[in-house]
């Protein structure tokens, strides 16, 4: 199990805290760090069944800043996978990669408290 997240995000931190209450073993990864490539997101995404929409951090401020809200209707697929390869505070976290599940978002806390 694989959870990508952002020391300082509060979802990020209580997904944390309950795998370690709940004794799940888990590996760590800070993505303002080491940002997924686009091969990954791909990969997230695809598994996700999530709109790629979902993958972004709409409240973030570079997402206010490029106008992307505006923007992303225009772009392809690929486009989007790149966009969201070139700097980790623009995908939604945490992302929680389990096997052949993905999980993101707050969707992460709402799954690990129905376990």
């Amino acid at each position: 199990m694989k959870l990508i997240c952002y020391k300082k995000c509060s979802t990020c931190k209580s997904v944390e805290k309950l795998l370690k209450e709940n004794e799940i073993e888990y590996e760590y990864r800070e993505i303002d760090k080491e940002n997924p490539n686009v091969e990954e997101i791909k990969e997230m995404h695809e598994k996700s069944g999530l709109d790629i929409k979902k993958f972004f951090n709409t409240s973030g401020v570079i997402y206010r800043e490029k106008n992307l809200k505006e923007k992303l209707d225009q772009m392809d697929l690929q486009e989007k996978y790149e966009l969201l390869a070139t700097d980790g505070m623009l995908v939604k976290r945490p992302i929680l990669l389990d096997r052949n599940k993905v999980l993101v978002g707050p969707n992460v806390k709402k799954e690990l408290e129905k376990e």
